[in-house]
């Protein structure tokens, strides 16, 4: 199971585990203005793995989203959150990995980033690229 998220508190990353999660994927640099200082630790303390793809937001590269790939492949069948600072990066990756790999219907998935977001410029850039390579014919609005 994914979920997606923009940045959670402190007291909510300890409480994790209880509600499931195996892992936890933080998708922007730790340095951010709003990141919780020690979110490996806390993370990890509770048996969870801990994945930091530190992707610049006004520069996202396919090898980011390569090294996401990756990542979620080793995790398929764990319950997973997948955040940033306010879910742009998470919901546009994670729609991308549920299109691209696991081909689910675009139009279905990419109603978790129209919730959030209509991304624009160097984003909606990295994913027409993204679905064209894989042969997808889906235009993000």
């Amino acid at each position: 199971m994914l979920v997606t998220a923009g940045q959670p508190t402190a007291d909510a990353l300890t409480k994790l585990s209880e509600h499931g999660f195996m892992a936890v994927i933080y998708l922007a640099p730790p340095t951010v203005q709003d990141a919780v200082p020690g979110e490996a630790e806390i993370v990890r303390k509770q048996g969870l793995e801990f994945v930091n793809i530190p992707v610049q937001f006004g520069n996202p590269t396919e090898a980011d989203f390569e090294s996401f790939v990756q990542v979620m492949k080793r995790l398929t069948g764990r319950k997973v959150l997948v955040h940033c600072q306010v879910n742009m990066r998470a919901s546009s990756f994670t729609f991308l990995y549920r299109v691209v790999v696991n081909k689910e219907k675009p139009e279905q998935a990419y109603e978790s980033v129209a919730k959030v977001w209509s991304p624009e410029g160097p984003w909606k850039s990295l994913l027409v690229v993204q679905l064209r390579k894989a042969g997808i014919p889906f235009e993000p609005y």
